[in-house]
């Protein structure tokens, strides 16, 4: 089998990078290769599938706001009965003392890219919401538009389905090597031992995507790594409960009737994720998550816990930023990876910037190159500071 460009990964990050190849007048075969194609197991279904403006770098926000444009623009984009269920109820970001200056700095950065975020004294929140507690709180960030949730399966349904009419390959395996020829991709190799010769990769493997980089001898520091939510009720009723961080990394939001809630890991001791562990780490909720979420809304001393799910995301331990574009010596090897945490609200963007780097040769709506991978090899960290 031959394919001008193979796509490693077929949930969200594949999927758009495939979908603007097309968008942005690529004509070549595209071939891509998913083992799972239920997604039953994928970072993008198992998400929170939440997107915010609250980041601490330009780079992000800017990326986070093309993709709140195409939620805005779905009809347009995929036809009048594309929805999927976008709640714009925003994030409240909330610090103690020793938060608040980096919070304030922040909103700096947000304000200037043009985010709809304000911040408030606990006094103002408090007005606000009346179930919060602000004890220990100096001050929130509250999106105020913008910010909010979706339904990650019918998102990834939407550019699923519509690739259908792309002339686009979908391979249904895993990748067990990939050749190369003098520093050139050459072919993908396949669990079946069949080989998908093609000149281009474009890595889009997720929590898996280190693995895939190493095959190719490339040192990639994305892991996956293991997060826990669970779902739970209330007999009491939170009016207007945006996405809530604790400062201790716990949040909540509603779902439905229901509400959801996860965090509260050690994001640098925490180790790489067994591969086949999805088990739900429950006492996380018991002796973490709920003791703070009932610190921080009395209402929830009460409450009757659910199901619950696990699910892995690329976690970039070098600088919790995405790597986006080629590798600088093989040539054809292509980044798309390493988002630690917020790949499926950047997923559109991210696909875009991939698909003009290779049809164009250069980004040319959102400039990702402080996302570029030499900055791993000049230990020169772009580092995201707001990871939920």
């Amino acid at each position: 089998m031959k394919a001008d460009i193979t796509i490693i990964g077929g949930a969200i990050i594949g999927s758009c990078a495939a979908w603007y190849l097309r968008e942005e007048g690529f004509t070549g075969s595209i071939a891509i290769v998913e083992p799972d194609p239920h997604f039953a197991t994928a970072a993008t279904t198992l998400s929170c599938a939440s997107i915010r403006q609250q980041f601490s770098t330009a780079e992000n926000i800017r990326l986070s706001a093309m993709t709140l444009e195409v939620f805005r623009n779905l009809k347009k984009q995929f036809g009048p009965d594309a929805d999927i269920a976008f709640r714009e109820n925003g994030y409240l970001i909330l610090a103690g003392p020793e938060g608040l200056p980096v919070l304030q700095h922040n909103l700096g950065i947000q304000e200037s890219c043009g985010a709809d975020v304000i911040l408030e004294t606990p006094g103002q929140l408090s007005q606000r919401f009346a179930w919060l507690s602000t004890e220990g709180i100096a001050g929130g960030t509250l999106g105020i538009s913008g910010e909010g949730w979706f339904d990650a399966h019918a998102l990834l349904s939407l550019y699923r389905s519509a690739l259908r009419h792309r002339d686009i390959t979908f391979v249904k395996a895993s990748v067990r090597a990939i050749g190369l020829s003098v520093n050139r991709i050459n072919h993908v190799e396949l669990d079946s031992g069949e080989r998908i010769i093609t000149p281009l990769a474009i890595n889009a493997a997720g929590p898996a995507a280190g693995k895939i980089a190493a095959m190719a001898g490339i040192e990639l520091p994305v892991e996956p790594r293991k997060r826990s939510v669970f779902v739970f009720e209330c007999r009491t009723d939170i009016p207007d409960l945006p996405l809530m961080v604790d400062p201790s990394g716990v949040y909540v939001r509603p779902e439905g009737l229901m509400f959801i809630a996860g965090g509260g890991e050690d994001h640098e001791s925490d180790s790489c994720a067994n591969e086949g562990d999805f088990e739900p780490d429950w006492h996380l909720f018991e002796t973490v998550i709920w003791p703070k979420l009932a610190e921080r809304v009395p209402a929830f001393e009460a409450v009757r816990p659910g199901r619950a799910w696990a699910g892995h995301y690329d976690y970039n331990t070098f600088d919790q930023n995405a790597v986006i574009g080629r590798h600088p010596e093989i040539t054809g090897f292509l980044f798309c990876n390493g988002f630690s945490g917020h790949g499926l609200q950047q997923a559109p963007a991210a696909g875009r910037a991939i698909a003009e780097l290779v049809v164009h040769g250069s980004f040319k709506t959102i400039d990702c190159s402080a996302f570029r991978f030499e900055r791993i090899a000049e230990d020169k960290p772009f580092r995201e500071l707001n990871v939920i």
